[in-house]
Order: structure tokens, then sequence, then C-alpha cells
């Protein structure tokens, strides 16, 4: 016994199949099925020649569209066992694959049973029998197959090659009857026919549309292929191609040789128009039982795929093949189980109409998982096969989604319910994927398309959210700062914990590596979502100036800077010395970073674990500045974590000229304004607000720089104060957060302003010259009467004075509107240049 799985060592090529064998003859034998014998004449005669034309052209719509996806995935990569399942798993990710393959191997076993209740009823049917003999007979062609299936796909193969020979002549006799019997007249009738019976458009499809589920049963076989790649969608294609002509021709040879009220009421018409009828039933039983046993052959080898791939580890026990062909013996006998349960139980309409939505929601991710691919843009998508679009993929998935609706709603919701449960359940317990999908790729895309579009808006106060940089090289309160990080996040934010190595050669390459190994256990430790970043550099300052001015791309860059007050790296950005302004500090507040500094002891962590969700309480020092934006917008922030959701936001003020009430009021109405909960203190000094927060558990501190100290709001040195207080953060900051900020306020609003009094600076430098050009030509058409007053000899020397004086004073409305139109165009010049201005400060 081999144990091989799906990514396992693959059996030897000498014993896999070629694209006749493996894909073409098991398609073709399950398309031209017992639809095409038993129940494509119905068709016509219950819908009529059009719409059962329509019938055909909808059902082979989607073969086709799902075969040029399947073409394109299956040159896309080397295709190994499982078939849809593997092509799906390995795109759509595992929870999509994962359940799927489930459903899928339990479609196929249930269409065993199905193809050989089918060949049972038509062989009892002849002869006569009851109801336990089609069961039994059913039965006896379950066992029948499952000893071909036993022996492997190559003895299956000379089965089906005895089967596709009985096809060829029952379709040859069909068609030599129905050209020999062709009726013209009769055809022209069949044709403006209307529907007769059937119950209605979608019915008949449901009827028809398991003729064309077997496209896919090569691809079951992929596991047994020496060239998947080239073999599935030549094969699929090819036995795709040719069903399509049978089909339409069977049809058209039905309604030329029997009327459409015949053809409605008997399932033994393909008999009546064969030359030789007698074939047409040998024809039926090779139909069903080369359907049966391609059932067979794809069932466990879907299973087989799905167990090697550890999915469902109760199902591991089924990865073990046999011989060189790796052939699935203990999922064939699964398979068979399950096939001879479903004959016990007779009845099979109900598990019928869900099976069908099973496949045809199998096609349906199929087409989606091509265009899912295709749309993400990956390089490594690069099929062979170029006669796709990821549109038509995607419209394929559309309409097996609208036909699913279409043909039984509730079964539909039935198949989907199950697959969503089994996809629910993966997403628990499969913590990760054994391989890898389109799914980074996908979000790669996507991440790449967001950025480029948050790059071309305008950055606006209300978009503001914490970029957090979590400087840590003290693993030991590491998760201090990690889980902190996470609550100012409020699930809104970024962070990326950083760390600097200093020193350089290939010793420190290797040391950076492992301090990113360390990061990452870190943060999977912790349980916090974060990004790990390790820089390497001569020396701090050097590593952290690089890392504040480079981090980020595009538009999202950190903006604010995460310190443990206890850490080494809290000493270098504030120097060695408790009075020495740190150069790395300076550029850190120069390029617009907010400073917050952890202030956590052990017990004061483990304290406020410990208090009751709905008693823990954050304590805001507020003042009417930067820090004050800033401390409510991470105070409403932390609310929204899971940890603090139940946790009261308390703003502690001081008195404004000792009138308490007045300083209260003021505070609700600012809080009420900016939309933020919370309960308003008035202390009298600082001293207050310590004896206030002593019982809070976290407090939320303001503080200014000052020759290199860190002072609060009375200018106290912060380490007199954090005694006092429980477990605290101090912050200092820099960005002016505007809380209340209107949607047409910040950058949209100040452009938007900008070029609107440019336009209109603009539109007075046209008036401006148009009045211009009137006064121009006013002024023209007087000089003209003045000088042809001068040669009249009969104009008065008064009437000469009076067109002089004219003439000055169209000079001197030139000469205004002239003073007019550069001031005008001045201004137009100084609006424009503010506006680009505006323009160029927004770009930087």
């Amino acid at each position: 016994m081999n144990d091989n799985g799906s990514a396992g060592k693959q059996p030897e090529n000498r014993h896999k199949l070629g694209t006749f064998a493996g894909v073409f003859t098991p398609s073709i034998l399950t398309i031209l099925g017992i639809i095409l014998f038993m129940r494509l004449g119905y068709v016509v005669g219950a819908a009529g020649l059009k719409q059962a034309l329509l019938i055909i052209l909808i059902a082979n719509l989607i073969s086709v569209l799902t075969s040029l996806s399947l073409a394109a995935v299956a040159t896309n990569l080397t295709v190994r066992g499982g078939g849809d399942y593997y092509l799906i798993s390995r795109t759509l990710g595992l929870e999509f694959g994962g359940a799927l393959g489930l459903v899928l191997f339990l479609a196929q076993s249930v269409s065993i049973a199905f193809y050989c209740i089918g060949f049972a009823e038509v062989l009892v049917g002849f002869r006569g029998g009851s109801e336990i003999t089609v069961q039994v007979v059913a039965l006896i062609a379950v066992a029948g197959l499952f000893v071909l299936a036993w022996q492997g796909a190559d003895w299956a193969t000379r089965f089906q090659y005895v089967v596709m020979s009985f096809l060829a002549l029952a379709l040859i006799s069909f068609f030599l009857g129905g050209l020999l019997d062709w009726d013209g007249e009769l055809f022209r009738r069949n044709w403006q026919a209307p529907p007769s019976r059937g119950g209605g458009f979608w019915i008949l499809f449901a009827v028809f549309f398991p003729a064309v589920t077997g496209f896919t049963q090569g691809v079951s076989m992929s596991g047994d292929l020496r060239d998947p790649g080239k073999s599935l969608p030549l094969g699929t294609l090819l036995a795709v191609g040719i069903s399509i002509l049978v089909y339409f021709s069977a049809a058209l040879l039905f309604a030329g040789a029997l009327p459409v009220e015949t053809l409605s009421m008997d399932y033994q018409a393909m008999n009546r128009v064969a030359r030789v009828p007698f074939l047409i039933t040998l024809g039926v039983f090779a139909a069903t039982l080369s359907s049966a046993m391609a059932s067979f052959l794809g069932a466990p080898r879907i299973l087989q795929s799905l167990a090697g791939d550890k999915i469902f580890p109760w199902l591991n026990f089924f990865a073990k093949g046999s011989g060189p062909m790796n052939n699935p013996r203990r999922a064939v006998l699964l398979a068979a189980a399950i096939a001879v349960l479903t004959v016990g139980l007779g009845d099979l309409n109900l598990i019928a109409a869900v099976v069908s939505m099973f496949f045809l929601i199998s096609y349906g991710l199929l087409n989606y998982a091509t265009y899912f691919e295709a749309r993400a843009s990956s390089p490594s998508f690069r099929p062979r096969f170029k006669w796709f679009h990821q549109r038509a993929s995607l419209a394929g998935a559309v309409i097996c989604l609208l036909v699913m609706l279409a043909i039984d709603w509730k079964a539909g919701a039935l198949a989907v319910t199950v697959l969503f449960i089994i996809h629910q359940y993966l997403q628990v317990t499969v913590q990760q994927s054994r391989w890898a999908d389109s799914r980074r790729s996908h979000h790669l895309h996507q991440v790449r398309e967001h950025l480029l579009q948050v790059s071309q808006e305008l950055e606006h106060p209300r978009d503001w959210r914490p970029h957090i940089l979590a400087f840590s090289d003290d693993r030991e309160r590491r998760g201090f700062l990690l889980h902190f990080a996470a609550w100012l996040e409020g699930r809104s934010g970024l962070t990326t914990v950083a760390r600097i190595l200093v020193g350089g050669g290939a010793q420190r390459y290797k040391e950076k590596q492992q301090a990113e190994n360390e990061l990452h256990e870190d943060i999977e430790r912790f349980g916090v979502q974060a990004f790990p970043l390790v820089v390497s550099a001569p020396n701090f300052s050097q590593g952290s100036s690089i890392l504040l001015q480079s981090y980020g791309i595009g538009p999202l860059r950190a903006n604010t800077i995460l310190l443990n007050r206890r850490s080494p790296y809290s000493q270098r950005f504030f120097g060695n010395r408790p009075d020495a302004y740190g150069r790395n500090l300076r550029v850190a507040l120069r390029l617009g970073y907010n400073l917050i500094i952890l202030d956590a002891e052990r017990q004061e962590w483990q304290t406020v674990h410990e208090q009751a969700a709905k008693e823990r309480k954050i304590d805001i020092w507020y003042e009417k500045d930067a820090n004050g934006s800033l401390m409510l917008m991470l105070g409403y922030l932390m609310t929204r974590h899971p940890f603090w959701e139940h946790a009261g936001l308390r703003v502690l003020i001081k008195a404004v000229d000792a009138d308490a009430e007045a300083a209260r009021q003021e505070m609700e109405e600012e809080l009420d304004q900016v939309r933020i909960n919370a309960e308003v203190f008035v202390a009298e000094d600082t001293a207050d607000c310590a004896a206030q927060s002593g019982s809070s558990s976290l407090v939320l501190l303001p503080v200014e720089l000052k020759k290199g100290l860190l002072l609060d709001r009375d200018q106290t040195p912060v380490e007199e104060v954090l005694p006092k207080l429980p477990l605290a953060a101090m912050v200092l900051a820099t960005q002016d957060i505007q809380l209340d900020a209107e949607p047409e306020e910040g950058e949209a609003g100040l452009l938007a302003a900008a070029e609107d009094d440019y336009g209109a600076a603009l539109q007075r430098a046209k008036n401006a010259e148009k009045e211009h050009a009137e006064a121009q030509q006013s002024f023209d058409g007087r000089l003209k009467n003045l000088i042809a007053a001068q040669h009249d000899q009969n104009k008065s020397a008064a009437e000469r004075a009076d067109l002089h004086k004219d003439l000055e004073k169209a000079k001197a409305a030139l000469d205004k509107a002239s003073r007019y139109v550069a001031k005008a165009e001045t201004l137009a010049e100084q609006e424009l240049k503010e506006l680009e201005r505006l323009r160029k400060k927004i770009r930087s």
C-alpha cells in the first residue's frame, strides 16, 4: 500500500492515462447518457422545438463557459488528483475546496446509485418485475461496477471502450432512422408548435440539465493523467463540442420524425425513430452503466485527494492508495457503501434535487475561481490556454447561480447552507493552510487598488486613525506594549512593532532574521494583530531617522510612536541623561509623530485584568489643546476594543476661574458636539486629579517637553505624578485632531474654496475684457465720427465740439476698462498662484 495524498508522490507516467482514455471517454460517456436516450424527445415534445433548443443552448452555455474556465486553471498549474476539488482548493482556499470536495464526493457516490437504478428500471421494464426487483438489479449493477473500480482506472477504461461502441452503434441507428424518416412539413409544424405540457420552462430545464453535468468527469481523473495540463482542456472541450452537436442534431431529428404530441407522451421515442430499436436499448444500458462507472471512478479520487490534504482528520484513513496507479480502494469501498445505502432508500427525488445543486455549485465555483485568479492580476497566473476571459468566467458563475434559483430555490438554498456550514467549520478548525492559494494574491491586488485610490483622494480630518510604530527591544515587557497598541487602535488602525539593530556585517543580517522571527512569535503568542519590522543600522540615531522618514507606502504612513517608559528605546529617544533633549525625539516630533509613553508595572497590569469589565474606567486629564483632542480620540477608540467596550470614560478638567459648574457644562457641550459619551469631573488641581484617578483602571496623561523633561499640565515632572497613578499613558500630540470636522472642511474644503476663488477671479477677468472690448468699440466709433465731421463742410463748430467731448468721454471709459482688466487679470493670477501653492502643499 502507498501512503500518497494529492500532494504526494504521483504514479509513474507509464501507468497513466492519456487525453482520450482519461478525459474524453469518461466525459463523453457521461454526457451522452440516459437523458439523451429517454428524456430529450420528451423535452422537445413538452417544450416545443423552439424552447427545447433554448434549453439545450442555456445548459450547454454553462458547460462551455465552465470548460473554458477549467482549461485556463488547468493550464496554469500542475494538476494533481482530485479534479474540481483540487482546482478550487488551490485557488479559493481550503475552506471552499474542502466544503466542495466533501459534498462532491457524496454527490457522485449517490449518483452511482441514480444511474444503477436507472439501468435497473429499464431492464426490469422490459422483462417485468416489482420495485424490489429494481433494487436487486441495481445492487447487482453496483457490485459489478465495484469490481471494475476496485481493479483500477485501466480496467474501467477497457470497460468504457466497450460501452462507447454500444453508444456509437445506438446513435448511428437513431441518426440513420431520423434522416430516412425526415418530414419537412412535420418539422415546420413542430417548429411553430407551442409548448404542450410539462409544467413550465424551468421544470423542463431541470429535467434536461443533468445531461450536461458529466463534462467534468474527466477532471476527477486528473491524478491518473500523464499530462493533466494538456489533457484536461483538450479532452473536456472536445467532449463538450461533440455533445453539443449530438444534442442539437438529435433535437432537430426528433422534430422532423415525430409530432410533439407523441414525443411529449413517450419516453421510448428514440426507439420509434431508430432504424434498429434494439441498439437503442443497448445504448440505454451502456449510457446508465458508463455514467455510473464514471462516478465510481471520480468520487473515490476526490475523497483520496481530500484525505491526502489532511483537512478533515477523520478522513486521513482514505488517503492511502494501492498499486502503481495509487488506486483509492479504501475510498472505493466507502463510495460503494453510500451507493448501496442510497439504492436501499428507493425514493431518490428529494436527494436528486440537492445533488444537482451541488454539481451546479461546483461549476459556479470553478468559474468564480478562474475569475478570482485572473482578477487578482497575479504574476503567477500565466495559463497556456488563452481562449478565455475573466468576464466570461464571471458570467458562468452568475448563470449557475441564477439557474439554481430558477430550477429549485429551496434545494439550492439547502445545498448552499450545507456548503456554508462546512466552510465555517473549516475556518474554525483549520488554523493554517497547507498550500498556497490565490487569496493572498487577491488581497495584494486589492491593497494596490485601494492605495492608488486613497492617494488620489485628499486627506481629511475625519479620516484620521492611529497608525502606530511601537518600539520594543525588551521581550519581557513587549506583551504590555502589544496589547496597549491593540487597545489604542480600536479596530481601526495599524500597528508595526519595530526593532533597530545596531551594527553591520554578515552576522548582523542573521541576527536581523532572528529578531524578525522573535517578533513574529510574540505577535502570535499574545494574540494581537501587528506587523514586525527590524532595521539594521550603524547606530540607533541613523536607524531611527531612516525608519521614521521612510516607513510606509504611499498615503499609508505611521503617525504615532509608542514606547515603554522603562524600555531601552525610551532612553535612546530621550538621551542617556534625564535632562538631555534627545536628538532622536526631536526628529520624531519634527516629522509630525505623536508620542505615547506607556507606564506599566506588572502589578498594575494584573490589577486591570482582574477587574470586572463594567468596573473598568479610563480617565482623561483634559486640556483644550492638541493633546486633549488626541486623548479624547484615543479614549473613544479604546472603548471599541472588546477589553474596554463596557468600560466607563471619564474626562477630568480643572475649573476655569473657580466656576466649576460652567466648566462642566462647557465640557459636556463639547463632548456632545463631538459625539463622545463620557462623564465629566471638575478637579481643583493636579493633586485632586491624581486622587480621583487613583481608583481608575487607566489614565491618559497630557505632557509637554521642556528642556528635555516631560512635564504635566502644571509643569510638574511626570516622575512626581506617575507613582500616584494606576496604569498610565503619557500623550504628547503634534497633530491637531479635529473631532468635529465637517465633510466640507479640511484640505478638500480649502482646495474647493481656492478653486472657487480662482474661478470667480477668472470670470471677473473675462467680464472686464468684455467691457474693455465694448469701450474700445465705442471709442473707435466716436473717433470715426469726429474724423468724418472734420471733413464734412456742413458740420458746425459746435457739432464738432460735441463730438470731441464724446470722444474724450469714450477715452476715459476705455482707460477705466483697461485698468479694470489689468486689475482683474492680476487678481486672477494671484488666485491661480494661491491655488497652485495650496495644491503643492497638499501633495507634499
